[in-house]
């Protein structure tokens, strides 16, 4: 598939790394079924570029390009309060010259504080132009092209990139992804078995469908939703990847090319669970790497889930995709230490 003749910005130097996790997996082994469990490797897109990193990167290299190309002066988004997809966006904006606006959905009622820290903090920081705050359940779309609007009557142009930046165009940020991979599985001579990835937006979980597809690969392509159990998100996922396929011009995704699992991420999305806990902690204290509670925190809880269930064949080599998130980490320390408990 050629993504040349779309306009993309450039915001990582080079492919992100591909590491096996030995000692995650010894530590993962000791819970699965007789004591051997699939051997975890990780795709380490928490590494990209636009700091600190994260999925969203790959969606506004060709997001921003668009709204550069179409003459844009300000990008409008929108996100839940913690959100990553907002952080990076306004990163984008930023290394574009161009301004940034929110609308912020408290799906947790009163959750929004701007004085928070974590991603909160970055954009005060960075300088986010104006953050609007909206009712859990708003039209989300009519809240941004009001901005949009208001913009248009000072005589600017804004852009509105959909929650996720979630839409085909943002959706060949993870085909361009798969490629990348592609190359890094060859020159390393490593077959994976599964690939699991986290289930949200949609655009992440999506775009990688249409690229394995378009690119005939069959390794299982597993999601784990952090909002959604499977008979709700998985539609979502399927549109989102034939959006991807109808602008690239690849033809009908496959409906069993969407698979995903639910019950990692209750009881709400961003309300964190025991689960998660167990996945943050494992990680950091084996290997050193840090998940987020929203996000990475949950998938990974996923990926341990299905191991202990014996989803995978022992040794089978699965790929975990870091997506990012970091800065919502900070925001819940007393959590993820063990300091307030959380239900299971």
């Amino acid at each position: 598939m050629d993504l040349a003749r779309f306009p993309r910005r450039h915001y990582t130097h080079a492919p992100t790394p591909i590491e096996k996790l030995p000692h995650f997996t010894k530590a993962l082994a000791a819970s699965c079924p007789g004591g051997v469990g699939p051997e975890i490797w990780i795709k380490r897109d928490d590494l990209l570029g636009l700091f600190p990193g994260g999925n969203k990167t790959r969606k506004l290299e060709f997001l921003a390009a668009d709204a550069l190309a179409q003459g844009a002066d300000t990008l409008i988004t929108c996100g839940a309060p913690q959100s990553n997809h907002c952080r990076i966006t306004l990163s984008a904006a930023v290394k574009e010259g161009l301004k940034a606006r929110f609308v912020i959905e408290e799906r947790v009622p009163g959750s929004y504080k701007k004085e928070a820290g974590g991603n909160n903090f970055m954009f005060e920081l960075m300088g986010v132009e104006q953050i609007t705050v909206v009712p859990g359940g708003s039209d989300m779309g009519a809240a941004m092209s009001k901005i949009a609007q208001e913009l248009a009557s000072m005589g600017r142009k804004g852009y509105i990139i959909p929650g996720g930046g979630s839409n085909a165009i943002g959706g060949l940020g993870y085909v361009a992804c798969v490629q990348e991979m592609q190359v890094q599985w060859t020159d390393m001579g490593v077959a994976f078995d599964a690939i699991v990835v986290g289930s949200g937006s949609s655009g992440t979980h999506g775009g990688m469908v249409a690229g394995f597809v378009g690119n005939n690969i069959k390794i299982p392509l597993i999601g784990v939703g952090v909002s959604r159990d499977p008979a709700d998100q998985e539609p979502l996922v399927f549109k989102e990847a034939q959006a991807v396929a109808d602008l690239l011009g690849i033809g009908k995704i496959p409906r069993e090319a969407v698979k995903s699992f639910g019950g990692y991420w209750q009881p709400k999305y961003s309300v964190p669970n025991a689960k998660m806990v167990e996945a943050v902690q494992m990680l950091a204290r084996t290997e050193g790497i840090l998940l987020d509670p929203v996000y990475t925190g949950k998938i990974m809880a996923g990926l341990i889930g299905l191991a202990r269930q014996g989803h995978f064949k022992p040794n089978a080599k699965v790929l975990f995709m870091h997506t990012g998130g970091l800065p919502s980490l900070h925001v819940y320390e007393d959590i993820v230490l063990g300091r307030t408990p959380v239900n299971d």
